[in-house]
C-alpha cells in the first residue's frame, strides 16, 4: 500500500470554497480502481488546516491519480486558496495488508 499524507494551510476567507472543491475531489477519487482510502480532514482547532490521507495499491495508482481531470480541476481550482504551499509526505503503508 502506498500512501501520501498531504498537509495543505488555506487561506481563512476560503475555508469553505475549499471544503467544497475537496468533497467533488473526494468523491471522484474514491472510484479509482487503485484507490484504498481518500480521507480528508479538518483540525478541530484551526480550521485552516487540512491534512489529506491518500491510501493507493501500489506507487503508480497514485501516480494515475495525479493524472486524473478530478484531481487536475481540484489542483488548478485551489492553487490560489493556498496560505502556503501543500506538503505530500510519501509513507509505505504496513497494516492493513493489502492482498488482492
Amino acid at each position: 500500500m502506498y500512501v501520501t499524507i498531504v498537509y495543505a494551510s488555506v487561506k481563512p476567507d476560503k475555508v469553505d470554497a475549499f471544503k467544497h472543491a475537496c468533497r467533488l475531489n473526494h468523491e471522484n477519487s474514491i472510484r479509482e480502481s487503485g484507490n484504498i482510502r481518500f480521507d480528508i480532514l479538518q483540525s478541530a482547532t484551526d480550521p485552516t488546516k487540512f491534512v489529506f490521507y491518500e491510501a493507493y495499491k501500489t506507487q503508480q495508482d497514485a501516480a494515475a491519480h495525479k493524472e486524473t481531470a478530478h484531481y487536475l480541476t481540484w489542483r488548478d481550482t485551489v492553487a490560489d486558496w493556498m496560505a502556503e504551499p501543500r506538503r505530500g509526505v510519501p509513507y509505505q503503508g504496513l497494516f492493513p495488508e493489502i492482498v488482492d
